[in-house]
């Protein structure tokens, strides 16, 4: 594995300093023992959470989806992503402008002009030209003017470049906002159902360990059983009781919880998520392999590697930026003194040709930027290295832990069929007084016991697959 890791690391430096446009970061390699782990890419990319049967969390994913605030943030983000984007992009046709203006004017009888006229004007004419020339006038002018920089040293196509990695990271930043959305709502959901589940099992303690009491109750007074059953019975009453409180403090909060990620009024849950019989079935088995395409496919490792292409090509443009730039410009006007005279041919005046700008000193600030350019480049490859080794240690948690409640699960399946079993049999044989209350009070906390770990681990081993599918970088709608 720390081979592997050296050499993604390598790769990620490596490709780290292309600057051409077919830039793309290499896939982090995997360690070997995840290829016998079952997952399945088809299964990571698609609605995972309908794999346990609920329509009710089918439901409320659909309208997290389409009420979450954080979600419809993100969806601004990648549209202005995109405006910025075609903004870019326009920079590469002709910049093309009309024009027209009216203008009414009077020359300075006394201003720059008169110097001309006292150059040239014949002597004793002069006083009559200028006031000649001072008289008002009318000017009408329309017409167009284009501009087109060549794109000789690629600098408008990194802009483009740059602004696409841009939105490509915009783009990830709502898949994780979805991905992260979807996990806590499915999260929540199940550790409601799970807390409803201990809550009908606390409640029925308490009504059975009632009827204890009771009938313990008629026992002292016919003899059969004198006060310290009654006492132990009234203590177990108490206990089960007291446990409710608490789980249904936990109800209200997961339900509060709920309401806000989908962006609804408190208590605005509470009818639709009522406890009832679940259809939740947990999957067994999660076929397949696991590629290294699954992990590349998380949105934080799509993130990084846009936000080092988009740093590739900002480089691009800081060094274009160093060379000429070349601009053909044109210009077309129509002007006249008359309005009559505006639309004809005689009119016209128009100009053609390239314009030359050339950096010869700025202080070295050109170079400066390029330099700051290369440094954040390096900044988004280290970054892309964390971020691809954190999604390692994530996927190794999240399967090892899914892997290990899963095992736990079924001890406690197959511990809970067996208290079952011997609950059923210490309570015959106390009914028929073979055995005194104490083994039959044991046997009965037994079973509640087990019953509270399989359904705590049930909750678990739910949490522990939505961390999985998580880590996976599945869970949004394509």
């Amino acid at each position: 594995m720390r081979n592997n890791l050296w050499i993604i690391l390598g790769s990620a430096l490596l490709g780290a300093c292309a600057v051409g446009p077919d830039f793309e970061a290499p896939p982090p390699a995997l360690p070997p023992q995840w290829r016998d782990v079952a997952v399945t890419q088809d299964a990571a990319e698609q609605q995972w959470w309908k794999q346990f049967g609920d329509a009710t969390l089918d439901n409320l994913v659909e309208r997290s989806l389409s009420s979450n605030a954080d979600v419809q943030i993100a969806m601004l983000r990648v549209a202005r992503s995109r405006i910025l984007r075609n903004a870019e992009s326009s920079a590469r046709w002709p910049d093309v402008n009309a024009s027209g203006a009216y203008q009414r004017e009077r020359q300075s009888e006394h201003g720059t002009a008169t110097r001309m006229i006292d150059l040239i004007a014949p002597p004793g004419s002069r006083d009559e030209i200028v006031s000649l020339l001072s008289e008002p006038f009318s000017v009408y002018q329309g017409g167009f003017d284009v501009g087109w920089e060549l794109d000789l040293w690629g600098r408008v196509r990194r802009s483009i470049e740059a602004a696409d990695a841009s939105l490509r990271m915009s783009q990830e930043d709502l898949h994780d906002a979805q991905l992260s959305l979807i996990g806590e709502v499915v999260r929540g959901y199940l550790e409601l159902r799970g807390v409803q589940e201990q809550l009908r099992i606390a409640t029925a303690d308490a009504t059975a360990s009632a009827d204890l009491v009771e009938l313990t109750e008629y026992r002292v007074k016919g003899g059969i059983v004198d006060e310290l059953d009654l006492a132990t019975q009234r203590a177990r009453l108490a206990d089960a009781r007291s446990s409710i409180p608490q789980l249904k403090q936990q109800e209200a909060q997961l339900l509060s919880a709920l309401a806000v990620l989908l962006n609804e009024q408190p208590g605005s849950l509470d009818e639709q998520l009522a406890a009832t019989t679940s259809t939740l079935t947990l999957p067994s088995t999660i076929a397949g392999g696991v590629p290294s395409e699954i992990a590349r496919r998380r949105p934080d490792i799509q993130r990084a590697e846009a936000q080092l292409h988009a740093a590739t090509a900002e480089i691009g443009v800081a060094v274009a930026d160093l060379y000429p730039r070349i601009t053909l410009s044109g210009s077309f006007v129509q002007q006249s003194l008359n309005a009559s005279d505006f639309t004809e041919w005689g009119s016209r005046q128009w100009s053609i040709g390239p314009s030359l700008s050339l950096p010869i000193f700025d202080g070295g600030r050109r170079r400066a930027v390029v330099e700051v350019r290369k440094l954040d480049q390096q900044h988004a490859a280290i970054a892309y290295q964390q971020t691809v080794l954190r999604a390692w240690h994530e996927i190794e948690t999240a399967l090892s832990g899914y892997s290990a409640e899963r095992e736990r699960n079924a001890e406690l399946a197959t511990a809970l069929a067996a208290s079952r079993d011997a609950y059923d049999i210490a309570r015959i044989r106390y009914n028929h007084g073979m055995i005194n209350y104490l083994a039959e009070l044991d046997a009965r906390r037994t079973l509640l016991q087990t019953e509270r770990a399989y359904s705590r681990s049930n909750t678990q081993l739910g949490t522990q697959l939505v961390a999985v599918y998580k880590a996976l970088g599945g869970g949004w709608p394509n």
